[in-house]
Formats: C-alpha cells, structure tokens, sequence
C-alpha cells in the first residue's frame, strides 16, 4: 500500500459542465488542427524565454516512474547551427542516395523533401531532444529508467504544442543516425538524440504540402 505521507491533494480539478468540456476540447481541436510542419523559416529573433517556457511545459509530461528521462538541449549558435547542418545534410545525401526504398522516396515526393537542409541554420532555435536510458548515480554506476521512447515522445509532443501555442512554427527532423549531435554537443554517453526541432517563425512566403489528415473514424474506434 502507498504511503499516504507521501501524497498531496490534486491541485487541478475543475467543474466543468458536459458541454463546457465538448468546448474546450472543441477549441483545443481547432488550434491544434492549424500546426502544420515547415520548412520555410525567418531567421527573425524570438526571444528565449518563449523556448524556455515551453521546455518547462514539455517536462510536465507524464514518464516512468518520474524518472523524466530527456534533455532538451537548446542550439542558438550560428557556428554550431553551421556544424549540424553540414553533419546532418551528409547523412541525408547517404538517405536518399541509396539507404532509402523507392517506396519510401516516393512517398516523400508530395512534402518536396531533398538532401538539402538550409532551415537547421536559417531558424533561430534549434532543440535536440535527448532520451536517456539511464541516469549515472553518485558512485559512477547506473541507475535505470524506464519507458524511455514512450517518455520522451510524449514530452515532444507536449513541447510542439506549447510552440505552437506560442505562435511559432516546427519541424521534427530525424536524420539517421544522429551520433553527431551528441559529439557536436559534447553530450554524455548515457544521452541518445531522439529528435531535432527546428523553432522558429515561418517565412512571410512559406507552403506547405496539401495534404490532409485522416479523420476520427479512420483513426479510432469505441468498443
């Protein structure tokens, strides 16, 4: 049994009425629904405080055990922003000289995508997103962690929202592999790159794709 010592009253718990609910659901539909990913950046200044806001709401994301198991290393530095360009624009050449399937490539048409990367230099913020396996205790051992991918994805997810609220624009780039970003960082062993964000606002001129999203019945059920 939990130790009752160790609990606190819940802080959030607000009475809404049924259609209050349906509401704010609605309304957070309707902000959300107009994130799309870019790829057409300003280099306009944003202030950091804005990034630093939305990294403290990504660490209120549920994890294992609270283990909260990420670090969220914010890149602001031309000279480093340069370096991740160039290392991560190697491994795309590789990706789509020959490491992709066709079928993969061709899927990837519709977004315009190309080994091309000027975005990771031209925004203001870059965010790699560190998963961490385990944490390395006092005496130099290591202490486990748990749910790691499921953590910190849902971390990402918390810290896109929370961008996206702020007005700004994202993209989620996953060069593969993407050990460089922990040797450019110089961060530790027990650190894993999980994803790249590129922040920023997004150029007076930027498209996106047409594309559309699959609706309610296509992606969930009620049993």
């Amino acid at each position: 049994m939990a130790d009752a010592d160790r609990f606190i009253p819940l802080a959030f718990h607000p009475e809404l009425s049924d259609a209050a609910r349906i509401a704010k659901a609605s309304e957070f539909y309707d902000e959300i629904k107009e994130r799309r990913t870019v790829r057409e950046f300003s280099n306009e200044a944003i202030p950091i405080e804005v990034i630093k806001q939305a990294i403290k709401a990504a660490g209120t994301a549920p994890n294992g055990a609270n283990k909260q198991p990420w670090h969220f290393a914010i890149i602001q530095s031309a000279e480093i922003k340069k370096k991740i360009r160039v290392a991560a624009e190697e491994e795309e050449k590789a990706f789509y000289g020959g490491k992709a399937n066709q079928e993969w490539l061709d899927d990837l048409k519709v977004f315009g995508t190309n080994p091309e990367k000027p975005f990771l230099e031209i925004a203001p913020y870059l965010i790699v997103i560190f998963a961490k396996p385990y944490e390395i205790a006092a005496d130099g051992g290591r202490k486990q962690n748990y749910y790691v991918k499921e953590s910190v994805g849902i971390a990402t997810g918390f810290l896109i929202a929370a961008l996206h609220k702020a007005g700004l624009a994202t993209l989620t780039h996953t060069p593969s592999p993407m050990g460089f970003l922990s040797e450019i960082l110089e961060r530790p062993k027990h650190e894993k790159p999980f994803i790249l964000l590129v922040v920023g606002k997004a150029s007076d001129n930027a498209t996106v794709p047409d594309i559309t999203k699959k609706g309610f019945d296509d992606i969930a059920s009620i049993h």
